[in-house]
């Protein structure tokens, strides 16, 4: 009779597995799915580059605003009713940006996406946490890994091929019978995994985290086309520095704060946090200049971009199981010595990119980051959450998503800036396009072959402080 019962308990839990990685896969996919698609919705609503852009960046800011507030929706609200809100929140979205006849409403659209996205992606992470044991969690976060990685990744490819291939609007109505299916299975087989409680609505917190971290993206999101001395960084950035310190201070001090911050108290849990936030830098980062390098140097297609990417990101696919399950093996520390080593060496030589640098270069060193950071993201996020307490699980997920959310703007901000600055401060002088044409041309391409240079300099500076911190790690062995 016990083996029947847990046989299954097991194939419940399987399912529930299951809906929930599809479910958050459809909508971590939405966050990079318009980026090769910009061009064309730029055609068909007749506006500019800034403008267009906001699809991307205000998703991305909604989206880091309400991971935190996830923390307590977890807390509070019944884990399959909560699930089941966020999906149908997502789907709304999916449908209004299907059918939007403007931009506006089309902008709309993304907005609600980013509220079901926000509230998906941890938690996921805290469920996976709670079904399976200490033991078994770093196979279960493998498969998380998939979806934190390789649906931004495959994003931009598949974008690009629908947009090729029929028209903008199936990039929304591609995911709609997908949720529509999620949200039926979920509502036969989906059940609360998650204790509740009646905690109070903290508004005052509520409004200081979305203020906060919101200034602090918009800040970051708002560098790679207004540069860092613009008034507009400056004074969001400031804003959001000075509100989060606020709401920091003021959630250490409450009994039951909103997002609890003593989960940094513990050494693994922030070291882990640390690590993970580095390879979200170190991922996200060079997955915003590699297809531009590939379309304004190599003159690919948005397409041939995007696929030059792709197997880097099935590599991640195929090993985020496989490491997860190393993990539990053989503990964090020698995995993620390997790990940001690979990413590390795969990182060195973008820094001699030329414009004549084969595309097979280009995939091949792609592919062995790809290979490093699945082999570090979430078995160094395993390694800090199972530091914590059952408890603390679902903060910590929230604590963990928010700083590697904002950890990532701040890499891809900076990593761009570098780019566009040094690239401008190294343009041939414009009376030389009348004098010489082709010396013009000559330096104006190096000038864009420099700003790459600097830009993998710093990617590479911070994967070697990766592998600085990966020796603070304790096996896990000797943990015991």
């Amino acid at each position: 009779m016990n083996k029947e019962n847990n046989s299954a308990k097991q194939s419940g839990t399987g399912i529930i597995s299951a809906i929930l990685l599809i479910g958050t896969f459809a909508c971590v996919l939405s966050q990079m799915l318009l980026t090769t698609a910009l061009p064309k919705l730029m055609t068909a609503f007749d506006i500019n580059t800034s403008t267009v852009q906001w699809l991307t960046t205000g998703f991305l800011m909604v989206n880091g605003i309400m991971i935190p507030i996830s923390g307590f929706l977890g807390r509070r609200i019944n884990t399959k009713w909560l699930f089941l809100g966020a999906m149908t929140v997502f789907l709304i979205g999916c449908i209004v940006s299907y059918v939007a006849p403007n931009f506006a409403i089309l902008f709309v659209g993304r907005i609600i996406q980013a509220f079901g996205t926000g509230i998906m992606m941890p938690l996921l992470q805290t469920i996976m946490f709670s079904l399976f044991p200490p033991e078994k969690r770093g196979a279960a976060l493998g498969l998380v890994g998939i979806v934190v990685g390789v649906a931004p990744a495959i994003g931009p490819t598949l974008s690009g091929w629908i947009v090729d291939s029929f028209n903008w609007r199936d990039l929304f109505g591609m995911e709609i019978p997908i949720i529509i299916g999620v949200i039926i299975l979920g509502l036969i087989f989906m059940r609360p995994v998650l204790p509740t409680t009646n905690e109070k609505i903290d508004i005052a917190s509520i409004v200081l985290s979305t203020v906060g971290f919101g200034a602090l993206l918009y800040g970051f999101s708002s560098v790679g086309n207004d540069g860092w001395g613009s008034t507009t960084v400056i004074t969001s950035l400031i804003i959001g520095v000075v509100v989060v310190a606020i709401f920091v201070r003021r959630e250490l001090k409450l009994k039951k704060p909103f997002l609890e911050m003593r989960v940094f108290k513990y050494p693994k849990f922030t070291l882990g946090t640390i690590l993970s936030t580095i390879m979200m830098v170190a991922m996200f980062g060079v997955e915003t200049i590699l297809p531009i390098y590939l379309q304004n140097v190599h003159g690919l297609s948005a397409l041939d971009s995007g696929l030059t990417l792709l197997i880097g990101a099935l590599m991640m696919a195929l090993m985020s199981p496989i490491t997860g399950k190393a993990f539990d093996k053989f503990g964090a520390r020698r995995l993620a010595m390997v790990g940001v080593l690979l990413l590390t060496v795969g990182t060195i030589p973008f820094m001699y990119l030329n414009a004549t640098t084969p595309v097979a270069f280009i995939v091949t060193f792609y592919t062995i980051r790809m290979i490093g950071i699945a082999m570090v993201l979430m078995p160094v996020t395993t390694y800090g959450m199972n530091a914590l307490p059952n408890e603390l699980i679902s903060d910590g997920t929230a604590a963990n998503n928010t700083v590697r959310q904002i950890g990532g703007s701040i890499g891809s901000a900076i990593i761009v800036s570098i780019l566009s600055n040094v690239t401008s401060d190294a343009k041939p002088a414009h009376h030389l396009l009348t004098q010489n044409p082709i010396a013009y041309k000559v330096q104006a391409i190096n000038a864009v072959i420099d700003g790459y240079h600097a830009a993998f300099l710093f990617a590479a500076a911070f994967c070697i402080l990766g592998l600085i911190v990966t020796f603070f790690l304790t096996d896990k062995k000797k943990a015991k």
